[in-house]
């Protein structure tokens, strides 16, 4: 009985221990900003744990604010073809998974783009929320969020919109009229204001939720 419970608590000295490794080893978080030198046509932000604010620029400037460490960076680039990727990398040990995770400060992405003409916008994030502010120099718009909610507000596109949301909300307006879209929607353990498939129109809508709501409003500019 006394091995036992030696052993026991020899687990929970371990584990205390890890934990509070994993807490002491705080990493260090730089501000960073980063402006293309090139000419950018499009633009994909693929992350995880990560929330992304994107919002039309001041400037003539398309600008990417974040924050990164030794252990968690980017890897952002513009292709030959135009396009400005950005995607998460991670250099971690698996201690550095226990514990805390960092500020929210920490994993916030902000994206400023200038209102001019892109081909296409496409953010995808995990756990964590995405937010859009009045844009209207895109084409086409491609949100999609594992475990948190994707908002919109007077997004204009003159080509497409695709959301998506697993474990969140889809909540939106879209700058233009009913007839201007063509519309399919697919949702699974929520409500929805948009009917599962419309036809007509120029442009087109694409919403799928899983275990959320979708509401999505069409309105003037």
């Amino acid at each position: 009985m006394k091995k036992c419970t030696a052993f026991f608590f020899s687990i929970i000295g371990l584990i205390l221990v890890f934990a509070c490794y994993g807490c002491a080893g705080d990493q260090t978080f730089t501000a960073r900003r980063y402006v293309p030198e090139s000419e950018v046509q499009s633009i994909v932000i693929d992350v995880s744990d990560r929330e992304v604010e994107v919002c039309a620029s001041d400037s003539e400037e398309i600008v990417i604010s974040y924050y990164e460490s030794e252990k968690e960076y980017y890897d952002i680039s513009v292709s030959e073809g135009g396009e400005l990727s950005m995607r998460l990398s991670l250099d971690r040990d698996w201690t550095d998974y226990v514990g805390t995770k960092p500020a929210q400060e920490y994993r916030k992405i902000k994206v400023e783009i200038p209102d001019r003409l892109l081909s296409g916008l496409t953010v995808k994030t995990t756990n964590e929320s995405i937010h859009v502010s009045p844009l209207s120099g895109v084409a086409s718009v491609s949100l999609e969020s594992n475990g948190g909610n994707v908002e919109f507000e007077k997004l204009f596109v003159s080509e497409s919109l695709t959301v998506t949301a697993k474990n969140g909300n889809i909540l939106g307006s879209v700058v233009g009229g009913w007839d201007d879209f063509s519309i399919s929607c697919e949702i699974k353990k929520g409500e929805s204001n948009l009917p599962e498939n419309k036809t007509g129109g120029d442009k087109t809508l694409a919403a799928s939720c899983n275990n959320g709501d979708i509401q999505i409003d069409f309105v003037e500019e």
